[in-house]
């Protein structure tokens, strides 16, 4: 097996948020720095097939559990930032600062770097604004939710939220990779890391698989960001964690249901999760979640309402989220988390005030999808597989993604682990000065 001669500072393994939030903060502390991402870099096209290629490849980006229901995440760089709706929930201060950590510093600053704000009204779209107004109307604390988006670049009757923004419009990762590489970063994608080099409690590097085929790299400090399944199974393969790791998803359910009033063109093609609800003593979440056509049109298909395939423009759909209890494997080659009973609990429970709210728009046919999930995290939580520095057991070696989240979750955690790897970046320039 070869080395690569040069040794870096810091080598970060996977480039969502967490992981480009580290490697950019530290580049531009004038720190030497690979970045290595097993998926592509290629530009986002906003199209469902490029979509499907980084997140629905079942074993590499997506994983179906032992009760059928499908676990989403994205291999690609700038990880699931890429294809998620930029939501920007403010990080959980007081969860945090029961382990010691205080995120604040990092969130004041990132306020400052990139857009966080509702979005204008007339950025709105159609169905979105109807199911405000019915849940306004119920009394219910319905608002905007803030979004990375760059307001005056999104278009209206744009689809492509989901399949990933081909217009600059929303902000990801790969924002903070591009700003990295300008200041002297090290990059590598579609590179696969197979596991971390230590020896006698003090990591050393990293071994991977990539174009010059199996090589090892040196480094003086090792950050895993790859995420609430790559990073335990990296552990594992490095004989440093067990085969299995608990964990939790942020269970998700689809209820749909169909009105006559909707006359706007622009009507099934809007920014989804605009505005909503967090409830944050039950654990669950509320939003408006207007799909493209073909992700549609799976979804009714999937539980039979062959009836409103052809529905999709006028048809109102809602998400309903919960905060799941830990639990389940993370495996070498295996993901399951099945619902536990209180889990179900709480679907059921926002299912029923979806549909209240739906009724109160009027809607008809109304129907829900199985539940499916894309927040895997707290596989290498805080208080147990990392300390409140973010380190391992292993000198140099540290997590940050959202495995290392210390307990169940239930939001959408950009914002949270953009706040953790400035925090990380810090701690890892005052280590190397």
């Amino acid at each position: 097996m070869q080395s690569l001669n040069q040794k870096y500072d810091v080598i970060v393994v996977g480039s969502g948020p967490a992981g480009a939030s580290v490697a950019r903060d530290l580049v531009r502390r004038q720190y030497s720095v690979l970045l290595i991402e097993q998926g592509s870099a290629s530009p986002l096209t906003g199209s469902l097939w490029q979509m499907a290629r980084m997140a629905a490849i079942p074993g590499r980006g997506a994983y179906f559990n032992k009760d059928a229901s499908l676990l989403v995440s994205a291999v690609t760089a700038g990880g699931s930032s890429a294809i998620n709706y930029a939501t920007a929930m403010k990080p959980p201060m007081e969860m945090f600062a029961k382990y010691g950590i205080d995120l604040q510093p990092a969130y004041d600053e990132l306020r400052r770097e990139i857009p966080m704000a509702p979005l204008p009204d007339h950025l709105l779209g159609p169905m979105a604004k109807c199911l405000m107004h019915s849940a306004v109307s119920m009394g219910l604390p319905w608002q905007k939710f803030e979004k990375m988006i760059y307001s005056d670049q999104c278009r209206t009757g744009c689809w492509r939220c989901t399949y990933g923004c081909p217009f600059g419009a929303k902000w990801t990762a790969r924002n903070w990779i591009d700003d990295a590489i300008g200041d002297g970063l090290h990059w590598m994608n579609q590179t696969k890391v197979l596991q971390v080099l230590h020896e006698n409690g003090k990591c050393l590097g990293v071994v991977v698989d990539g174009e010059q085929g199996i090589i090892r790299i040196g480094a003086k400090r090792v950050v895993l960001a790859a995420g609430g399944i790559g990073s335990p199974r990296l552990l594992h393969a490095s004989g440093l964690a067990p085969k299995k790791a608990s964990h939790f998803t942020d269970p998700v359910v689809a209820v749909m249901g169909s009105v006559d009033d909707i006359e706007d063109v622009n009507a099934g093609a809007e920014v989804p999760m605009v505005a909503g609800m967090h409830l944050q003593q039950e654990g669950i979440t509320l939003a408006d979640m207007t799909l493209p056509r073909a992700m549609y049109q799976a979804f009714t298909a999937q539980v039979g309402r062959f009836d409103r395939l052809g529905a999709h423009a006028r048809t109102l759909s809602m998400m309903v989220k919960i905060r799941d209890e830990i639990g389940g494997e993370v495996g070498p080659h295996w993901v399951n988390k099945t619902l536990h009973v209180n889990d179900k609990k709480k679907l059921q429970q926002g299912v029923e005030l979806a549909r209240s709210i739906l009724a109160q728009s009027g809607a008809k046919h109304v129907f829900k999808s199985w539940h499916f999930s894309a927040h895997p995290g707290g596989s290498v939580r805080i208080g147990e597989g990392v300390d409140s520095a973010l380190e391992t057991s292993i000198k140099d070696l540290y997590v940050c993604d959202a495995s290392v989240i210390p307990e169940a979750w239930g939001l959408a955690p950009s914002v949270t682990l953009l706040c953790l790897g400035k925090r990380l970046a810090q701690h890892l320039a005052d280590g190397l000065n």
